[in-house]
């Protein structure tokens, strides 16, 4: 299953981490824009929007349902450019940028997202495997099947942080 999302890439200054996914999609921008901004379409493969004011400058608060109990952020939408760019910085998790292209064929859609935060390197490979994690649900949602929150296990997300730590260290 994780094949379908390619790796991320990460990079590090000290403890500020940088984290880079290219997302192919079989879908087109309209529709993955709806995912990424609006409370619905965040439900399905992100969070919970508690508070979504869709605009430059407007509030955002996130309720991420993968843990117990929920993780709740709170931030702002620090960039907005219809279909095409949106970006929250929110706490805990830092800046968020989604910025959606044209793919290969009609109809396809190129996610490229970038997320930069601090904290410790055992963070930083959770990050890479939460929003992996995070981009198989997107696939999935917008493929008709949306996250059931409740099903949720750890499983999956713990296997795919074994991946990348053995990538990190050169290991197959």
């Amino acid at each position: 299953m994780a094949d379908q999302i390619p790796p991320g890439i990460s990079d590090s200054h000290g403890d500020t981490h940088t984290l880079r996914f290219v997302v192919p999609l079989p879908h087109p921008g309209e529709r993955v824009w709806l995912a990424l901004t609006t409370p619905g379409g965040l439900r399905g493969w992100l969070a919970e929007a508690e508070v979504m004011q869709s605009r430059l400058g407007g509030e955002v608060t996130l309720r991420w349902l993968t843990a117990d109990p929920p993780t709740v952020v709170s931030g702002t939408v620090t960039a907005w450019d219809v279909e095409r760019i949106v970006e929250y910085t929110v706490e805990v998790y830092g800046r968020m940028r989604f910025h959606l292209e044209p793919g290969d064929g009609e109809g396809a859609t190129v996610l490229r997202f970038t997320s930069e935060f601090r904290g410790t390197d055992d963070f930083r490979l959770d990050c890479l495997a939460g929003w992996h994690d995070h981009f198989l649900y997107l696939a999935e949602s917008l493929d008709g099947r949306p996250a059931d929150w409740s099903a949720w296990s750890r499983d999956r997300r713990q296997e795919l942080r074994d991946q990348y730590e053995a990538r990190d260290f050169g290991a197959t």
